[in-house]
């Protein structure tokens, strides 16, 4: 689909507000034509990144040069009524650039990379059909490589042998631990004992299939060529950067008001801390601080903690991640970086 001159002449008017006239009509035009080019190759840019590192902001620089939609890789923001401890963008952001994959689930519900993969391919057809390029944006890499690897064929959700495995899990948690390393060594030296999502889901494919996780893991999976990839990520070279960072972050979601939020979310009366909404950072510590577990400081240290954490298991994820383009948050400024994704995707193109 070509893009009409009205639609060039806008994201002329529209130029980079950051930097008043930086970028010439004649820039602005090759970039649109760069643009039409990755549509009719059926080529999507993804910008990864560990939390607080400037994703959203890369994005939202991108749609002031280019006609994007933002499909969110983030395992958090499908949530609706979390918005605060998620940096879920503003109403003004949602409204300014098409935002999918938010705002999509109530936190009772849950959503694998499974539902994710089929969500993606459906939505990346309707974005390129528009004339768009589909930019996804986020930090959950298990989406990712799920996206990029395709996914092992799992057996659907039992509801009574899960039900049977919950309750297992609230009589001795220790049990379910004790049988997954039983039958599965590699999913039980993988799965950490305190974690029941992936535990009863480790135990469930078992007990519906007969084949342990990892027998099924190890079986070819299907070739996913709908679309290709141009790969960004924001890396920081400096680690205590980023957890300064994620100091500054965290403070402001306080002030904007996390706790508030999450009372609000304890309120409704059919959610608990063990729920997979409920065990995202920052909501999980700021529960256990507002029903008495732990005192404020406490509090704060143990949601720090948590985001570092969180922070450097993305990190060494994208230290693995094959053709990955690098880019300091840190060390560059967002011009250096914008220029530098529409670099990369110029040269995708020519190739």
């Amino acid at each position: 689909m070509k893009l009409k001159d009205k639609e060039i002449n806008l994201n002329i008017r529209n130029n980079f507000k950051v930097a008043p006239g930086l970028f010439s009509t004649e820039q602005l035009s090759q970039w649109l034509k760069m643009a039409e080019q990755c549509i009719a190759q059926k080529t999507c840019l993804a910008i990864m990144g560990p939390t607080a590192s400037g994703k959203s902001q890369l994005s939202m620089d991108l749609a002031r040069v280019l006609p994007i939609e933002i499909i969110s890789v983030d395992s958090a923001l499908i949530y609706r009524q979390m918005d605060v401890g998620t940096a879920k963008p503003t109403a003004q952001e949602l409204a300014t650039v098409p935002h999918h994959l938010i705002n999509t689930h109530d936190p009772l519900q849950t959503y694998s990379a499974a539902e994710f993969v089929e969500d993606v391919h459906g939505l990346v057809a309707d974005i390129l059909g528009r004339g768009c390029l589909p930019v996804l944006v986020g930090g959950t890499m298990m989406y990712f490589n799920a996206l990029q690897q395709g996914m092992s064929d799992l057996p659907e959700a039992d509801k009574s042998v899960r039900e049977a495995l919950q309750a297992l899990w609230v009589q001795d948690p220790s049990q379910l631990h004790a049988q997954l390393h039983d039958i599965d060594l590699v999913s039980a030296q993988r799965i950490h004992p305190n974690d029941p999502q992936r535990l009863i889901r480790a135990l469930e494919v078992f007990k519906t299939s007969g084949k342990t996780l990892t027998e099924l893991r190890a079986l070819p999976k299907p070739s996913l060529s709908a679309f290709k990839l141009i790969k960004v990520a924001l890396l920081p070279q400096d680690r205590s950067k980023l957890h300064d960072q994620i100091g500054v972050r965290f403070e402001q979601m306080l002030e904007k008001g996390l706790l508030q939020e999450v009372k609000q979310l304890m309120q409704r009366g059919d959610l608990h801390a063990d729920l997979t909404a409920m065990r995202s950072v920052g909501y999980r510590q700021a529960w256990l601080f507002l029903q008495g577990d732990y005192d404020y400081p406490t509090f704060i240290e143990k949601g720090l903690v948590a985001t570092r954490q969180l922070a450097k298991r993305q990190l060494t994820w994208l230290r693995k991640e094959p053709d990955l383009e690098l880019f300091d948050p840190f060390s560059t400024t967002r011009i250096e970086r914008l220029e530098g994704v529409l670099n990369l995707i110029q040269s995708h193109v020519r190739h």
